[in-house]
Order: C-alpha cells, then sequence, then structure tokens
C-alpha cells in the first residue's frame, strides 16, 4: 500500500439514527438519538483497528449537527471538512427494529445537510492524501451531491488511491429506482472494492444464486475484489477466481443489526491496507471474512453503530470462542 498519511476517506451522509429504546412509563416509544451514516461507521471501525481516517460531509448548525462533530472527533475520525450548513438542518433517520434484529429506516431529509454538499467544498487536501476513498449512493439521490461525489471519486482515482464502494441502498430515499441502478452501476465502475449486500446483488442482477450474481458483476465491471454479505448466513469473498465462504457468528443478544455492513466493511478495509489489494492469499481472504463476520456480529448487540464499534481485542476473542 502507497505511502500516504490518510488510510482512508470517507465521503457521504453523517446522521442521527433514532432508534427504539423501550416504553416509557406513559406507554410511548423512547427514541435513543445514535450517531449514525454508513460512511462514518465505517471509519469509526477502521479506528479501532488503528488506522487513520477523515471525513467529507455536511450537517447543519444545529443541536444535532454540534453532537455529531464532536462525536466523530471523539472516535479519532478527523473532522476538518466537515462543513457546517447555517441554512439546511442535520439529516435525521428514525429506525424501527423488528423481533429478529431487523430495522426499516424512516428518513427526514427533504433537504437535509448531508445532501448539501457542494463540489467546491469537497476537500482535495484529504482525498489525495489518503490510501482508500470510500463512498456509498446515498451521496448520489440529488444532484448537487452527486456532482461533489463524482468529483471526489474522480480526484482519487487520479490520486492513485483505491476506491471502495459500498452501495446501501435506501429505496424510500429514492424518488426511482432506475436513477438508484444507475447511481449503483456508476459506482461499480468506479470501485476496486465492492461489499454489496444479498438484497443489493438481486436488486442489481436478478440473481437469488449469490455465486452466480457476484460473479456476474466482478465480470462486467473488472472488480477485483467483491464481498457479498448475506446476513445471518454469513459472507463470501470473490477475488481472482477464488469464491470463500465464512459462516456468520450468530448472538443470542442481538438487539439491532443497524451498522453491522458497516463493520464488515471495515474490518475488510482494514485487511486491504494491511496486505495490499494485489497479492490476497485464499488464507488472507477466510481470516478477513472471519474477522468482518465477528465484529459485525458483535455490533449487532448495541445500538447504533459509530460510538460503539467493538474493540480488535473483543473481535478477537469472539474469534478464539469460536475456534475452541
Amino acid at each position: 500500500m502507497m505511502q500516504k498519511e490518510i488510510d482512508v476517506t470517507a465521503l457521504g451522509e453523517l446522521l442521527i439514527d433514532f432508534t427504539e429504546n423501550g416504553v416509557s412509563s406513559q406507554g410511548n416509544a423512547l427514541l435513543e438519538a445514535n450517531p449514525g451514516g454508513a460512511p462514518c461507521n465505517v471509519l469509526a471501525m477502521l479506528g479501532k483497528l488503528g488506522k487513520k481516517t477523515a471525513f467529507i460531509g455536511k450537517v447543519g448548525n444545529d443541536q444535532f449537527g454540534n453532537m455529531l462533530r464532536n462525536t466523530i472527533e471523539s472516535v479519532g475520525i478527523d473532522a476538518e471538512s466537515l462543513v457546517i450548513d447555517d441554512k439546511v438542518h442535520t439529516t435525521l433517520a428514525f429506525v424501527h427494529t423488528y423481533p429478529d434484529g431487523d430495522r426499516d429506516f424512516s428518513f427526514y431529509r427533504n433537504p437535509g445537510a448531508d445532501m448539501m454538499l457542494r463540489k467546491e467544498e469537497v476537500s482535495l487536501d484529504k482525498i489525495c492524501a489518503s490510501k482508500i476513498f470510500h463512498f456509498g449512493t446515498l451521496s448520489f439521490t440529488h444532484a448537487g451531491i452527486r456532482t461533489a461525489s463524482q468529483y471526489a471519486i474522480q480526484c482519487a482515482k487520479e490520486a492513485g488511491a483505491l476506491i471502495s464502494f459500498d452501495p446501501n441502498l435506501r429505496e424510500p430515499l429514492w424518488e426511482n429506482l432506475e436513477d438508484a441502478r444507475k447511481a449503483i452501476e456508476y459506482g461499480m465502475e468506479c470501485c476496486d472494492i465492492l461489499k454489496i449486500s444479498d438484497n443489493e446483488l438481486t436488486f442489481m442482477t436478478g440473481e437469488k444464486d449469490y455465486d452466480k450474481g457476484a460473479v456476474l458483476l466482478q465480470q462486467k465491471y473488472q472488480i477485483p475484489l467483491v464481498c457479498v454479505t448475506l446476513g445471518k448466513d454469513g459472507s463470501r469473498a470473490y477475488y481472482k477466481g477464488l469464491t470463500i465462504k465464512s459462516e456468520s457468528f450468530l448472538q443470542k443478544n442481538t438487539i439491532e443489526t443497524t451498522g453491522a455492513g458497516d463493520t464488515f466493511t471495515g474490518c475488510m478495509l482494514n485487511t486491504v491496507l494491511d496486505k495490499g489489494l494485489d497479492n490476497l492469499t485464499g488464507e488472507d481472504i477466510r481470516e478477513m471474512l472471519r474477522f468482518a463476520n465477528a465484529g459485525a456480529a458483535l455490533i449487532t448487540t448495541k445500538r447504533g453503530a459509530l460510538r460503539v464499534m467493538p474493540e480488535k481485542e473483543e473481535i478477537e476473542s469472539l474469534l478464539e470462542e469460536q475456534t475452541e
């Protein structure tokens, strides 16, 4: 991996996830304000693994925006390129949790500050100093942030950074799902590393045979490393003709699954940073998937994600328990 001072810079949404946390004495649902947003969740996990990270995005000049800035700084994410908007409020998401830990999102984002980032507000210094640039499609739902994101991606490619992409499809945020499909296609055309969930894979390929769908995408877009997350069924990786599968680490005390995919992505990128992308072995990938699956399992036992990413020692301990 090239000598650059920042391991990963991410661009995208930073928001508050209001997560259900019991019922009041009056019978009303209690909501906990958890800092969130997929790109910063990924960076927070990387920070737990000792990596240097930076974030590019926008929040409102309100109590939630101030809370988010303080939070990402507290977990070690460089916040110099976080823009504060005086006119638009911080984006909010309300998370409804089902008994099995799965969830639905309702977004208050019309507009929300994260979608108002402009091209001229993108920090080229951070991007050019980064080994990996990471993004998702919430940065493509509206024209201004889409232009800013495309500019950032092209600058990252020109600077020699690896491009990491997680579609993170949130259907309610798209007026037209065909636009979502085009955004995901753009991301796959640009990326060197793709993390995609089972439902996103089916959305893009129509395939419920995940191996077939993943290889189809990998060959069409020439993506060196593709990882597919399958929830309770673990994960799979596709690299240089190899297909490697890894089981999940189901937890009895799972609360909700918010951030599980982001935790996985952070762990995955950590392996790429440590070992490079060009010469991974089958064993490297197998260890990467097991470590990422363990991290993702642990985050499901907590509410929220950004502030409560698992420690490296917690992940290693879970791995040891499973091998005994």
